[in-house]
């Protein structure tokens, strides 16, 4: 297991449940991979979370897939709020970033259970028309699983503060 680095600003850190509600609320990030020739590749993605794993769906083929194969190793960001303050050069942010290893399922029974997962969360409650995009589709969709071993947030100053002085 990789020991990963404490942060920087420590005090700016959100609690992991924190993490993992902005995970669930949050319907898309980037995903960052080691792409070609050495370069990273990070690709904006959908995503679903369940039980500390992040749930994904892609194409059979091309340069994400090309990555996961080579190195399963990746980390996934969320910004969940990004508000600038011209008037006092900053933003006032919550991000996520988790890390982890990231696999393509291969047992159909695992596939549909996480094409469920994304269904219920971009379309709930159209059980039948998730149905139907699974049979037509199922055999031309991979499922991608990343398994969460590291997880870290951190928020602007100003929302600390904030926070704070409304409890």
């Amino acid at each position: 297991m990789t020991a990963f680095r404490p942060m920087r600003r420590f005090k700016q850190q959100l609690p992991s449940e924190e993490c993992i509600q902005i995970l669930k609320q949050a319907t898309s990030g980037v995903l960052a991979l080691a792409g070609d020739d050495g370069y990273p590749y990070a690709v904006p993605i959908s995503h679903v979370y369940a039980d500390g794993r992040l749930y994904f769906h892609s194409a059979l083929t091309g340069h994400k897939v090309d990555a996961i194969h080579r190195e399963p190793k990746c980390s996934f960001c969320v910004v969940a709020q990004d508000e600038i303050h011209s008037d006092e050069f900053t933003t006032y942010y919550r991000s996520v970033i988790a890390f982890g290893k990231i696999q393509i399922l291969e047992r159909d029974e695992d596939k549909l259970q996480a094409l469920r997962l994304l269904g219920e969360r971009f379309s709930p409650g159209n059980t039948q028309g998730l149905q139907r995009e699974i049979d037509k589709d199922f055999s031309h969709v991979l499922i991608l699983r990343m398994d969460i071993e590291h997880l870290t947030g951190k928020e602007a100053k100003e929302l600390m503060k904030a926070r704070a002085q409304s409890k």
